[in-house]
């Protein structure tokens, strides 16, 4: 009889019970609990969970096509910019989002565009009535909205038929730079007299969201995914309340507001926080008495998690987030090129950061299905446990008087300090590896390309008087200062760089303790002419150290340092000969635990005598510690210690060693 494969006989299905039989058998004596995980926020993370029958399919977007493919263009040439917004659209982009020079964001240039001259040469061809426009200018984007909007009503373009969004939070924005605490609520009016202007001109249809709660922001100053999405829902209330000082019907209030959240590579997580927004931003509307709107989510990779040492894992990295930010129900993504972190990226960057959604879209048909993860036992746990916990962080807020009042007494600051300062502990361990950086580092890659800033040439006549200009809330304030654009002065605040980011809640990438240990590496290598090194000093047969000498090469390569391999040696005269012939400074003995049983103190004698600067053993001491350290061992390199201090001691021992005192006070520092 023939085997047959289909049928519900071939399946086989087993209980919950009997999965925890099984793993009990296979840990022998372990508890579960080893099998149990916490996210940053502390929730946890089980092994297995049941499908959930109790969770409906949301539906998670207003377009059933799925969502709109953002750019990012930041040349600030407006020409050069235009080549490339017009590749970017052709190429399949549905959506600009627009930074301009006054941002200064990290990893960019910006845009530099402040009047109806330069904004036309840098949206020549465009239609605006065809696509979504973002636009992030800093402190000054409620201007580069109003010239925006200047600028399509110069082409006689229905303002009713075009989507043009904020990029830009105010709360967020000036918490992480050093400016006055008026900037926030100056900003919150400008986009509050945008939207009265909006709506008073007779504009029916459209999207015009001069208003945008950013949790990207928060994200890239440390904070934590519950944390994001609390920050987010108080900086929309505090938004919210703006727009109730104005005439706008309260109704009205929430289609001028977006939200954004940052997409990162934990998956699972990155899914939850986007479906846990849709039900948060409905019980903040529900509270307020407010009829419900759908909430219009917008998502950006993480810059946080790019690298600038072997960028192309960041295309890994932005294909997962993509891919979670569709399948949690985004309305717009930007995914960054992956060679932010290293400069201005080039066409084929961009192109690259625009294909990595398209293929989802049209080759994955990934936006077909209306809410993929529903029922997910381990996606709806972690979206509830998100939101009860993203809630707590929100009322918190709310209790001390509201965002601005939590920021004033240091409440996010404290929050975000501390997730930071426990994630850069789990770095420095390497508990959370960096691939590329802190993981499997290449000592050897070859640079990336990206374009060249070059000179900037600011925008020349007459800019608009903000002390002229009505007081913003009834709406004449952007009427004035749209206005003044279209008799051809400059929108203000455009050009002017931005203040330098502060403290706590200033943007870090993950990477950047480590990619500063390869910087004083290069360094290093240009003042002698040659990269640092340490030479592994493998003990007995390439079964007893493979394991061991590749883990420390790997490790070592994480500070820019080679690694020169003994291999099988006879004696340790032999070994000694090898290290003099390698020329370096520093050597790490590597063996198995059982052969430093018998030959590790005789081998540390022997290299100290021979010159070895600092000595390192690979793996942990135990209770030979003191006896190794009086052979000659200097330090000890193991899973779990802190690497950073151990690569940051190196340089410092090794500058010492080549007489190289500005290095090594650049290192110590």
């Amino acid at each position: 009889m023939p085997l047959s494969f289909t049928g519900p006989e071939y399946f086989t299905s087993a209980s919950e019970e009997s999965w925890w039989d099984s793993v009990d058998k296979a840990l022998k004596g372990v508890p579960r609990q080893k099998l149990f995980g916490t996210t940053e926020d502390g929730l946890e993370i089980a092994p297995i969970y049941e499908r959930r029958t109790d969770s409906p399919a949301r539906s998670l977007r207003s377009d059933s096509d799925g969502w709109t493919i953002m750019q990012r263009i930041d040349i600030p040439d407006p020409s050069g910019a235009n080549v490339q917004i017009l590749e970017d659209l052709q190429g399949g982009a549905g959506g600009l989002e627009l930074v301009f020079s006054s941002v200064a964001e990290p990893g960019g240039a910006g845009i530099v565009a402040a009047d109806m001259n330069r904004l036309g040469t840098l949206l020549k061809d465009v239609q605006l009535d065809l696509i979504d426009v973002r636009v992030n200018a800093g402190e000054g984007t409620p201007q580069a909205l109003a010239l925006l909007l200047a600028y399509a009503g110069s082409l006689g373009t229905d303002l009713s038929n075009i989507s043009i969004s904020s990029g830009n939070d105010p709360s967020a924005w000036s918490a992480g730079r050093e400016t006055g605490s008026g900037v926030p609520e100056s900003m919150l009016r400008q986009c509050a007299d945008l939207a009265v202007m909006y709506a008073g001109g007779g504009a029916t249809g459209g999207s015009f969201r001069p208003m945008n709660a950013d949790g990207a922001m928060w994200h890239d100053a440390g904070a934590t995914q519950a944390q994001e999405l609390g920050l987010v829902l108080a900086s929309a209330t505090a938004q919210m309340r703006a727009l109730s000082e104005t005439a706008l019907p309260p109704e009205s209030w929430a289609a001028f507001v977006s939200l954004t959240l940052a997409a990162e590579a934990d998956q699972f997580g990155t899914i939850a926080k986007a479906r846990a927004i849709r039900a948060l931003w409905s019980s903040v509307l529900d509270g307020a008495d407010l009829p419900q709107t759908s909430a219009h989510v917008h998502m950006a990779s993480s810059y946080r998690m790019l690298t600038r040492n072997d960028p192309w894992v960041n295309l890994l990295r932005n294909t997962v987030a993509a891919f979670a930010a569709g399948i949690g129900g985004a309305d717009s993504v930007c995914v960054l090129p992956h060679t932010l972190a290293v400069g201005l990226p080039d066409a084929a960057a961009r192109r690259l950061a625009r294909n990595t959604q398209a293929i989802l879209l049209e080759e994955s048909s990934l936006a077909k299905v209306m809410d993929p993860s529903a029922g997910a036992g381990a996606i709806e746990d972690r979206t509830e446990q998100l939101s009860e916990t993203a809630w707590s962080f929100f009322q918190e807020i709310e209790a001390v008087g509201g965002l601005a009042a939590a920021l004033d007494q240091g409440l996010v600051q404290a929050n975000i300090a501390k997730a930071r300062g426990e994630r850069s502990k789990d770095i420095a361990r390497r508990k959370r590896p960096v691939t590329g950086v802190s993981e499997f580092p290449n000592v050897a890659e070859k640079p990336v390309s990206v374009l060249s800033i070059g000179d900037t040439v600011q925008p020349e006549g007459r800019f608009v008087e903000m002390t002229e200009l009505p007081e913003a809330g009834s709406g004449l304030w952007a009427e004035a200062l749209k206005q003044a654009i279209l008799e051809g002065k400059a929108a203000p605040g455009l050009s002017s760089a931005a203040p330098p980011q502060k403290g706590d809640l200033s943007t870090a990438r993950l990477s950047e303790p480590y990619e500063a240990l390869r910087d004083v590496a290069v360094r290093i290598a240009q003042e002698t002419g040659r990269q640092p090194s340490v030479f592994l000093a493998t003990l007995g047969t390439l079964a007893q150290f493979s394991a061991r000498a590749t883990w420390s090469s790997n490790a070592f390569a994480a500070g820019g340092f080679e690694t020169v391999e003994a291999g099988e040696v006879s004696s340790i005269d032999d070994l000694v000969a090898l290290y003099t012939k390698s020329g370096a400074k520093l050597a790490c003995l590597v063996s198995s635990d059982g052969v430093y049983e018998t030959m590790a103190i005789e081998a540390a004698g022997a290299l100290k005598a021979a010159g070895v600067s600092h000595l390192y053993m690979a793996g942990r001491p135990g209770e030979r510690e003191p006896e190794l350290k009086n052979a000659g061992v200097d330090s000890f390199l193991f899973a779990g210690g802190n690497l950073l201090d151990l690569l940051s001691d190196a340089h410092s021992k090794l500058a010492e060693a080549e007489g190289l005192e500005q290095t090594d006070r650049e290192v110590r520092s």
